[in-house]
């Protein structure tokens, strides 16, 4: 009886209160552990649409992408980054481990150009993670998203700005705060259990990703 019963609490489809959700596909690591820690999947969620807030960019959002840019680049898939706000800065990205002959820029003006690029590159096989960015980002362009997500395993990411954080459908939500000594980073959503106390990672001796 005992061990029929530790079969079932082990199954995949169980979820225990006191831990993160179990996902079906495992997350990539963020090369973070206590951040991996915090997060249903040990990491980045795949098949999943994840929404990053931050009061400016440049506030450590995309250094703190860069171990797992590093994996799915070398991995062979790609990353396609849409509508960034700056030029990314090659070497920097090149420093972090990033193969960049498998990186994709896109380049769109209008919320509406954005999202379906967003929508083509999720659906994309070779995939492995989309990065854009939204001022404003209506709920139902969010769902579309997120149900992009779900049909393929790359990692979605929205950079979006925490003036305002309106309700979202979106399976990860988390709030980077860039301070002197450290980058704070506050789980806002996740699947699972209760929100876990805010994850300090330092992140000085990164390069800047930025284009000067």
């Amino acid at each position: 009886m005992q061990s029929s019963l530790e079969a079932v609490l082990n199954h995949p489809a169980v979820w225990r209160g006191n831990d993160c959700a179990r996902v079906a596909i495992p997350g990539v690591s963020t090369g973070f552990s206590e951040l991996d820690a915090a997060l249903p999947g040990g990491g980045w969620p795949a098949a999943a649409l994840t929404e990053i807030y931050s009061e400016h960019p440049g506030s450590g959002e995309m250094r703190l992408l860069m171990p797992a840019c590093a994996r799915i680049t070398g991995s062979g898939r790609w990353i396609a980054l849409i509508g960034a706000p700056y030029i990314p800065y090659a070497p920097a990205l090149a420093a972090h481990g990033v193969n960049l002959s498998r990186l994709k820029v896109v380049r769109a003006s209008k919320a509406e150009e954005r999202f379906w690029a967003c929508e083509q590159a999720l659906r994309y096989q070779d995939c492995g993670a989309v990065l854009a960015w939204f001022d404003h980002a209506p709920e139902r362009a969010i769902k579309r998203l997120q149900l992009a997500a779900e049909a393929g395993n790359a990692i979605a990411l929205l950079f979006r700005s925490a003036r305002v954080i309106p309700a979202s459908p979106a399976a990860l939500r988390l709030q980077v705060e860039r301070s002197p000594a450290r980058t704070r980073v506050r789980v806002l959503r996740r699947r699972g259990s209760g929100l876990p106390t805010p994850i300090a990672i330092d992140l000085r001796d990164s390069p800047s990703i930025r284009s000067t």
